[in-house]
């Protein structure tokens, strides 16, 4: 059986639907099937989730690549959500007959790849990392693009591919890692302090749940979200992050306004959070 790969890259542009357009068309040409997609305005930003064969998954990517360097310019870029590049993240995701280990390799030929043919410098993270102090992907973009320059001087934070930015796309994230849900709970408020200190009660990081990560960001005028990227769904359920959020938001007189799926998740957590939910409330079975 040939190995199977799901590809979930983020570009920095949520604004213009063309560019998105532009860079799904390209992964669709190149031969993946794009079968998710989302764009977020506040975030300034755009997740796709494509599916392929190696073959596929590594010249969707290439070709990616080139199209958000040809038409977004981190230089001019302002969103809530960190970023250092045009394509800013690119994921590996092994599906059927693929290991992790076979997404870590595809992850660095991709990096090689991409440098070959656009001069962009990578950073491998997750399982391709190529140290352990570049696992996480928060550490990995910590600076973001305006940060890249002073990194590039420090040998610690050379990239794993290329040996300069890219001067209008910057530098790529590209890891490989086990499927996660992209998951946001929003709040009744304007209060971004709060929320960054939420996100910090909750994350692994920070002695939180185990495998969670959580950011803190403005989502639109009067709401402020809690970001999560959960990376284990069997460890951590979509609805224990939910009341766990609406429990701590409680204490500083805070409402939940709603939950949000960013692109895909496995049917196990979706059934598993129904069930939960249709338990408390058994009546909604029959409304």
């Amino acid at each position: 059986m040939s190995a199977f790969f799901e590809i979930v890259p983020n570009i920095s542009e949520g604004r213009d639907a063309a560019v998105v357009d532009a860079c799904a068309a390209a992964m669709t040409a190149a031969g993946a099937r794009v079968i998710d997609r989302s764009s977020d305005v506040m975030h300034h930003r755009s997740v796709l989730t494509a599916v392929g064969g190696w073959t596929e998954a590594l010249t969707a990517s290439v070709a990616l690549a080139g199209i958000a360097a040809a038409r977004i310019d981190v230089r001019r870029h302002r969103g809530e959500h960190p970023r250092m590049g045009a394509l800013d993240v690119l994921p590996f995701v092994p599906l059927r007959g693929a290991s992790l280990a076979d997404a870590a390799a595809l992850a660095r030929e991709a990096g090689a790849a991409i440098w070959a043919a656009h001069r962009i410098p990578s950073y491998f993270y997750g399982a391709a990392a190529s140290a352990d102090h570049r696992r996480l992907l928060a550490d990995v973009r910590r600076g973001e693009f305006e940060g890249l320059v002073a990194r590039l001087s420090d040998p610690l934070w050379a990239p794993d591919v290329g040996d300069d930015m890219h001067a209008s796309a910057g530098a790529i994230a590209i890891g490989a890692r086990e499927l996660l849900i992209a998951f946001n709970v929003e709040l009744r408020s304007e209060n971004l302090t709060l929320a960054k200190m939420l996100a910090r009660t909750l994350r692994e990081r920070n002695g939180g749940f185990l495998t969670l990560r959580a950011l803190g960001l403005v989502r639109r005028p009067g709401i402020v979200q809690l970001s999560f990227n959960v990376t284990d769904p069997d460890a951590v359920p979509l609805y224990r992050i939910v009341e766990m959020s609406r429990a701590l938001a409680a204490e500083w007189g805070v409402e939940i306004a709603r939950s949000e799926l960013v692109g895909l998740a496995p049917r196990r957590a979706m059934r598993e959070t129904a069930a939960y939910y249709l338990a408390r409330d058994p009546e909604h079975e029959h409304r």
